[in-house]
């Protein structure tokens, strides 16, 4: 049996001594989506963090394809097929939108293509690409960043509330875009969301963070919303 894609094997992490991430181990397999679930302030961006080496490993093990990246700087991991996607709006507001998606390549090689797969994907883009970043919408911007992970066809994208204050349609766009770059590339992700309707609509597999900790997983079926509902209710 090949190894998963990404695997996470008993990972803590946190803030100097402060413990955040309690043994976390989950698997992702290559072309699959799993959400991770809930409130605020369980520790969900922490462990993206940590898989990107933005955070040290405490303890626990993280390995993609098969290799051990814990040790990685995060800036090679772009070349292992790893992009995220943070919570926070990181665009060049002074460059356009163009030369924004330019940097989520490591080379010229292709841009041409990747920027024309892009403004299919997200036509008011495409539209758009001479203008200034910093002058798109809070909606166009967040598409931005989202664009700019997928340019590169990653083999996992890490995405951190992506939909967080916005319209209905630009979450429609977002999830349409989601679910094309799994059905024709491949591409696995670990989304952290609390908009339900949008990530139980795109994901295979759910797991309920709480207390930096897994509490409750499984696949995204007629259930899982319930039981999502009855870990995150106050």
């Amino acid at each position: 049996m090949s190894a998963p894609l990404l695997a996470l094997d008993r990972v803590s992490s946190g803030y100097g001594s402060s413990r955040v991430v309690r043994d976390v181990s989950l698997d992702i397999a290559s072309g699959e989506i799993v959400a991770l679930i809930g409130k605020n302030g369980m520790g969900k961006s922490t462990l993206l963090k940590t898989i990107m080496g933005f955070l040290r490993l405490q303890t626990g093990g993280i390995a993609l394809a098969g290799r051990d990246i814990a040790a990685i700087p995060s800036h090679r991991k772009a070349s292992l097929g790893l992009a995220y996607v943070p919570q926070e709006q990181p665009i060049f507001q002074d460059l356009t939108v163009h030369d924004n998606l330019r940097l989520g390549l490591a080379s010229d090689a292709g841009l041409a293509a990747g920027i024309a797969e892009m403004a299919q994907a997200f036509p008011v883009l495409g539209r758009r690409l001479r203008q200034r970043a910093g002058t798109l919408s809070g909606g166009e911007q967040k598409m931005l960043i989202v664009a700019r992970g997928l340019i590169a066809r990653p083999r996992l994208m890490l995405l951190d509330e992506v939909t967080e204050g916005l319209q209905p349609s630009v979450v429609d766009r977002l999830a349409e875009a989601l679910t094309a770059a799994r059905r024709d590339r491949g591409t696995a992700m670990l989304i952290v969301e609390q908009h339900l309707p949008f990530v139980l609509g795109v994901s295979d597999r759910f797991a309920v963070f709480k207390s930096g900790e897994i509490v409750d997983s499984g696949p995204v079926d007629a259930a899982a919303a319930l039981r999502i509902e009855a870990h995150t209710r106050l």
